[in-house]
């Protein structure tokens, strides 16, 4: 065992590098996973949903309407973060995990099965409503305990790369799921994609997720999580707790992913409906630039967290931030004169952005917190924000451009989510590496046994 008088700069040799690869890597694809999930539906509400589930509407109406459900899976969030995150404190967060990944896998699953309006009327559209909150719970409980896994394995002065596997998932996702869109609408005519295709997508999740599980089985709790159960320092009511000691930290958490979420939602989302209804571009031309977009995002993500361990994390992110407010008053312009190379460009250059907020996100929100409320209050900042970002984003790009015609109001809608971040981002605390380290050199101590005198 490793000496416990260690000192801190020695932690990283301390790390077991079997099982911190093994946590990096069940991380990053159970999240990549759920995300293909979640993603896969984002894009169904955009292309398919508004025909199947809420006809007899004007297009515009309708794919009003399938944002909403698309908002119920933000919704949903903060009731997976309070049920999920509240275990991840007192059980540990492995046995959270595999529920999470089958609760979001088996909505998943029935969505690939549902019937439409056409055969069951309106109880189509309102069960899958229910099945989008479920997969809504399962992801506000999944994000938490996916980013501790890979970071409470590594050395907390590396917190911004280690919790980046799970930062890397939601592109991941994004570009597996619109991949299989892509070759499907291309495979296919548009009345068989419409009539029985995209159920394909759906259905394979049932794969993906035992496979995701049959990684996240084989892994024990992090060191950190069995050091805290050996002291008996589990909280009793973390998300009383919470709420009680760490407002400042909750609010911060909360504020400084609005930003990122709601541009995202803009670059990943609405822009299928924008490109597709206004510029007249073909669903292939817009779901190939969001293709090459998360591509890049891939390598972005954990290059942006491994410069925040050695930058300031708050002045990497706010400059991104900066960065994301204003690139939408670019972006409607350039890409006005339907140019795909152009649409590529834009979409790569909001993602790359984004990339520089969302890298350094997850090592920030769990530091803002003490280390046995870390579960909790990084699940509550975390769906808390998704509810006022990313829910209502697509929804409130799609209305204020039925309402003015124009863009404009959508890039001053993202600017002003991009300064709530950088309030966020001033409320909040620089890392705290010491807190880790505690854990970590009592959990890797050797025990003394009773009635034997130290040495």
């Amino acid at each position: 065992m490793p000496d416990p008088t260690t000192g801190p700069r020695q932690i990283d040799q301390q790390i077991d590098r079997r099982s911190l690869t093994k946590a990096f890597t069940a991380s990053l694809t159970g999240t990549s996973l759920e995300w293909y999930d979640f993603a896969v539906y984002s894009a169904a509400a955009a292309l398919v949903f508004p025909q199947l589930f809420f006809p007899n509407s004007d297009p515009l109406t309708g794919t009003l309407l399938a944002f909403s459900t698309y908002a119920v899976g933000y919704v949903s969030r903060p009731f997976g973060g309070f049920v999920f995150g509240r275990l991840g404190d007192v059980i540990g967060r492995k046995q959270v995990l595999v529920l999470t990944l089958l609760l979001i896998g088996l909505a998943t699953f029935l969505i690939g099965l549902l019937p439409t309006y056409a055969t069951i009327g309106v109880a189509a559209p309102i069960i899958l409503v229910l099945l989008r909150f479920a997969q809504g719970v399962g992801v506000g409980g999944e994000w938490g305990g996916a980013v501790l896994l890979s970071s409470e394995f590594g050395d907390p002065r590396r917190r911004g790369f280690w919790s980046s596997a799970a930062q890397i998932g939601p592109p991941a996702g994004n570009l597996l799921s619109n991949g299989v869109l892509a070759l499907l609408t291309v495979t296919m005519s548009d009345q068989e994609f419409l009539s029985w295709g995209w159920r394909i997508a759906f259905l394979l999740s049932a794969v993906l997720v035992a496979f995701g599980l049959w990684i996240r089985l084989k892994l024990e709790d992090t060191p950190v999580f069995r050091a805290i159960q050996e002291r008996g320092d589990q909280p009793a009511a973390p998300i009383g707790e919470v709420f009680r000691t760490q407002r400042r930290a909750l609010l911060a958490g909360v504020l400084s992913r609005i930003g990122p979420d709601v541009s995202y939602a803009l670059f990943t989302v609405f822009v299928i409906t924008y490109a597709t209804t206004v510029l007249g571009l073909s669903r292939g031309q817009v779901l190939t630039a969001i293709l090459i977009g998360s591509a890049f995002q891939l390598g972005m993500i954990p290059l942006a967290g491994a410069i925040s361990d050695r930058v300031n994390r708050r002045l990497v992110y706010g400059i991104a931030a900066a960065g994301a407010a204003v690139w939408p008053f670019v972006f409607f312009p350039m890409i006005s004169s339907r140019s795909t190379a152009l649409l590529v460009l834009g979409v790569v250059v909001g993602l790359a952005l984004h990339s520089f907020m969302y890298g350094p996100q997850a090592a920030f929100v769990t530091e803002q917190f003490s280390t046995r409320l870390r579960y909790t209050g990084s699940s509550l900042a975390y769906t808390l924000a998704g509810v006022v970002g990313g829910a209502v984003a697509p929804l409130a790009f799609t209305a204020l451009l039925s309402g003015w015609g124009t863009w404009v109001p959508v890039a001053v809608y993202v600017f002003v989510a991009c300064l709530l971040t950088l309030v966020g981002l001033a409320l909040g605390r620089d890392p705290d590496p010491a807190e880790d380290e505690a854990y970590l050199i009592q959990w890797s101590a050797p025990v003394t046994p009773p009635g034997t005198a130290a040495t």
